[in-house]
Order: structure tokens, then sequence, then C-alpha cells
């Protein structure tokens, strides 16, 4: 049996963001990964960083997130990003070199204008271009585009380095991890939490839940009910070529996002749903989306059509009921902290932070009051105290 000041459940970014920060706090943290780390949801996302209003709803998505909501969590999330590598003291692949959000449609554009005063509200400065002023500024744009708004501050990382540079920080600070130890059983006795593991148990008085899809798997574990679902989405990529993308392309009304990464692939996706859902990590990606995607990809960015596409693959993603995110204690099971869901990779080193202050009994950087689990326990009293 070991002792923890924290048990960390998932070591994607989130759990690993949290445990950086906590184990600078000078907390003792265990993370328990049931696979390798970052492979799993974290390794399949785009790892595009959202500064601009988000998608009123993405394909498959039953319903909309509240967008307004979001924005002051973007732009604190945006502003920690911009000393990540530094803070790190390696690269991820950070890149803030800005993003164009498009509309095709009379209705699409009058949305642009609308989301521009709330992201002016929220400090995220954009502006509103029409279309032939958007080609201008980007000429691989399509004649379809009729408007489209321009955003500096938003950019890519590489979800591949941003985890384990998370975690070696950890590791420097500390912080023990163990892969490929699924959680089998958590139960709270005397006011400390027992997680059994992999043969091995540990005892805290914390523990934070990121499993990811998992999420609500791993609540239920401990007796708490939580109405989380898993999400399959898949990304599409093109074969290397000469730089020539250099900025985030999103659209309005549709789920799209493209970018060229460092090493010259093209990332195409935005939330297109996969055909399975395999809660192993091997979701199965669907031929529906690909034609989809790949059709809207054409005609936002007519030169897409000329590259050859190497891959397509599907993961896995928590979802809750209202497309927000999750983060805060359970009520009544103190020292259980959830947090996941919605533009997870985006809010990455603000949760880090959040989670932190949680566990440190302080304010939290931003207020997250509204976006606790209690809204989505499936019934109060939902978890039973185990003696």
């Amino acid at each position: 049996m070991k002792t923890a000041d924290v048990v960390i459940v998932g070591a994607g970014v989130l759990g690993a963001a949290a445990a950086s920060r906590l184990a600078r706090d000078g907390r003792r943290v265990i993370v328990l990964e049931r696979g390798a780390p970052g492979r799993e949801g974290t390794g399949t996302t785009a790892g595009n960083l959202h500064m601009q209003a988000v998608h009123t709803l993405r394909a498959g998505q039953a319903v909309p997130p509240a967008g307004a909501r979001l924005l002051p969590l973007q732009r604190a999330a945006g502003d920690l990003w911009e000393t990540v590598e530094e803070d790190l003291g390696t690269s991820v692949e950070l890149r803030r070199s800005g993003g164009f959000t498009v509309a095709e449609t009379e209705k699409q554009v009058r949305e642009l204008h609308d989301r521009r005063v709330r992201e002016t509200a929220a400090g995220i400065g954009t502006e509103v271009l029409d279309g032939d002023t958007a080609r201008a500024a980007l000429p691989l744009l399509g004649p379809t585009v009729a408007a489209a708004t321009w955003c500096p501050l938003d950019g890519y990382a590489n979800p591949l380095k941003v985890t384990p540079a998370y975690l070696a920080d950890a590791a420097r600070h500390g912080a023990e991890l163990a892969p490929f130890t699924p959680v089998t059983r958590i139960a709270r006795t005397g006011g400390t939490w027992r997680v059994e593991a992999g043969g091995r148990t540990v005892v805290a008085p914390v523990v934070v839940d990121v499993a990811g899809p998992w999420l609500g798997e791993i609540a239920a574990l401990a007796g708490i009910g939580l109405r989380m679902t898993s999400v399959a989405i898949q990304m599409h990529a093109t074969v290397r070529s000469p730089a020539t993308l250099p900025h985030l392309v999103r659209h309005v009304g549709e789920s799209l996002s493209v970018k060229q990464v460092a090493a010259g692939n093209l990332l195409i996706g935005d939330g297109w749903p996969a055909r399975a859902m395999d809660l192993t990590g091997r979701s199965e990606a669907g031929v529906d989306s690909l034609v989809g995607n790949m059709a809207l990809a054409v005609r936002v960015l007519p030169f897409v059509r000329e590259l050859r596409l190497l891959r397509m693959w599907a993961g896995p993603l928590a979802a809750a009921p209202d497309g927000m995110p999750v983060i805060g204690e359970v009520p009544g099971a103190p020292g259980f902290l959830v947090a996941g869901g919605a533009y997870a990779f985006t809010f990455a080193p603000l949760w880090g932070e959040t989670l932190r202050c949680l566990v440190a009994g302080t304010a939290p950087p931003v207020d997250v009051a509204d976006l606790g689990p209690g809204r989505l326990m499936e019934h109060a009293g939902t978890r039973r105290e185990r003696c």
C-alpha cells in the first residue's frame, strides 16, 4: 500500500497538466493510466487552440455548447498557452499563427458579426472580412467563402509532445507515473480514498478523475453516477507537402478545421463522428465522415483537391449532455474531483491550474462554479459511503 496527497486517474493532456501543477505545488502525486500515456483520447485529437467562438453545432452533436460562456475560458487558456514552452523547457510545436473562421451563407455571415460582439466583450480581438478581403489575405480560400473572421490568437500544438512535456515536468518535481495500470476499485474510508489499480493500492485524500472517455466509468467505481457519454470522432491527414497553409482555417456553421503542421501534413477534421465507439481506445473510422469532411475542405480550400490522403483515424472523447466542459469537486464526495468534456485540449493549461487551486482550497484563475459535476449527477445521493 502506498500513500499520496493526490491520485490522478488518466495520463492524457489534462492528467499530465494537473500532475505538473500539483507536483510543483509540493504535492505527492501518483498518476494511474490504463494504457500508454497520452495515446487514447488526447493522442487522437487535432491539437487546435480554439480562441474564436466555438461551433454552434458540430456534425453528430445533439446540443450546441453555450459559446458565450466558453469565451472567457478560451481567453484565459490562451494566455497560459503563451508561456507553455518556456515553462516546460521544451518545444511542443506551439504555433500561434492566427486563424480564419469562414462563412458561406448570409446567415453564417450574420453569425460571424454576432460572434465578434461576444468575442470583443471577452477580450478576444477579431476582425470580420468580406469574401474578397479574406481571399486577398489568404488566397487559398475558395470562391464560396462569403466572409471570414480573422483572429491572431488561434493556433495549435502537437498533442504527442504536449502531454509528455507535462508528464516529464511532473516527474522532475517528484510525481510518479504508473502506465498500463487500470483502476479497478475506488472506495472512501475514514476520510480518505482507497484506489486499487494493477495490483497496487494507493490511499490519498484527493482523487482527480481526468480519464477522458472513461471519466464516467471511473466515477462509477466510486459510487458516483455522472451523465457523461463517450463519443468517437475522426481525423484525416494528407501526405507531406511544402509549407502552403500558414493559418488555421475553420467553418462557422459546419464541422471543419484545416491546418498544416510542422511536418508538412494537412490535418483535416473538427468533430466528424467515427462509425463505432470502442472503449478499448480503438474506434472505427467511417467512410461517410471521410467523404463529408474532405468535400467540405475542398470547397473551402480548393488546393486540398491536389493532395493525396495519407491516413484517417478515430478516437474516443468525453462528452457532457449539454456540450460543455465539466470541472470541480463532486457534491457529497469530498476530495473527488473531475475534469473533462468539451475542448479539453484547448483548456489543458487552464484546467491544470484550476485543479491545483481546487486541491489547495484557493480561488481558481476563472470562475467554474457553474461547470461543476453536480449538474451531471444522475440523482441525489448517488454516491454511497463505503466502510
